[in-house]
């Protein structure tokens, strides 16, 4: 009986530690990755088609009970205000879908979070291709300035606020495994690296992307 009663915590110890190295099932997951883009390049068919294909994936991965925006931002046009990506993705915090935390709020997401290749999961806790991969789609849409803001004035970063996919334009784009080809800030930004040489599936592939973009839980 002594010996039984001194094994119990052990036992116990040891299925908690079990219990703790389980995957997150999908009703705590509130950030991913889109696991594929449109097809269609930069042309997601605006912010309420971004944000209805992060709905559809979330939904397929069992976590559609949640309301999901995708990290985009837009451009002022025809008369309404632009839109800043960090201004619709709720308050925090994220986790992905291995239950790893992202960020706690939108202040601690623009500041240092925690996305990276290893990090920066799909929908259904796949990692996404990053630079030393082939093919390499670590190039993800975003149209926003470091902080989360849209650009200001004329400047187009948003292919046409997400609706072209012709051969010309540009939308800004971040490295979600934080490497490019040289080593400093805009290279590891995850969320503001470089414009793309265009807005078509080609001209996405041509500098390392794929069309793909982040989803966050806003609620």
């Amino acid at each position: 009986m002594r010996r039984s009663w001194m094994l119990a915590p052990a036992v116990l110890l040891a299925c908690g530690l079990g219990a703790q190295a389980q995957p997150a099932g999908p009703a705590e997951m509130t950030f991913f990755i889109t696991s594929a883009g449109s097809g269609k390049g930069a042309d997601l068919g605006g912010l309420a088609g971004a944000d209805a294909r992060c709905q559809s994936l979330a939904a397929a991965a069992g976590a559609g009970r949640r309301h999901w925006h995708a990290y985009l931002s837009a451009g002022a046009a025809s008369g309404a205000a632009a839109v800043n990506a960090r201004d619709r993705i709720g308050a925090g915090p994220w986790r992905n879908a291995r239950g790893v935390a992202i960020a706690p709020d939108v202040a601690g997401l623009h500041d240092n979070n925690a996305i990276s290749q290893e990090t920066g999961l799909t929908e259904a806790g796949a990692t996404v291709n990053g630079r030393r991969n082939a093919p390499n789609t670590h190039d993800i849409l975003t149209g926003s300035q470091a902080d989360g803001t849209a650009f200001a004035g004329a400047e187009d970063r948003t292919c046409g606020n997400w609706t072209s996919s012709a051969a010309e334009g540009a939308a800004m784009v971040g490295h979600h495994d934080r490497e490019g080809l040289r080593d400093d800030a805009p290279s590891r930004s995850w969320n503001a690296s470089h414009p793309s040489r265009g807005c078509s599936q080609e001209a996405l592939r041509g500098s390392g992307g794929a069309g793909l973009f982040y989803c966050f839980a806003v609620d």
